[in-house]
């Protein structure tokens, strides 16, 4: 019978603590898909100017290639 009175006592605490929780849980999810978001972002970008690069290389000779890379290397 004690731990029923000390229970009714508690519960408003326990349900709050369970709401916090839930709350910090919710707040570290939508950062991880907010971030995750950004990042893959970014990673769509890389990739476009990098096909962009192979694209532009990919029409050149090797020697002209490593002339524009070269005058690129001192600048």
């Amino acid at each position: 019978m004690g731990t029923l009175v000390l229970l009714g006592q508690v519960w408003p605490y326990l349900l709050a603590t369970g709401a916090a929780l839930a709350g910090l849980w919710t707040a570290y999810a939508r950062g991880k898909a907010s971030q995750k978001a950004r990042q893959d972002s970014a990673d769509a970008a890389a990739r476009t100017e990098a096909q962009k690069i192979d694209d532009a290389v990919a029409g050149r000779t090797p020697d002209d290639n490593r002339g524009r890379l070269g005058r690129w290397s001192k600048s």
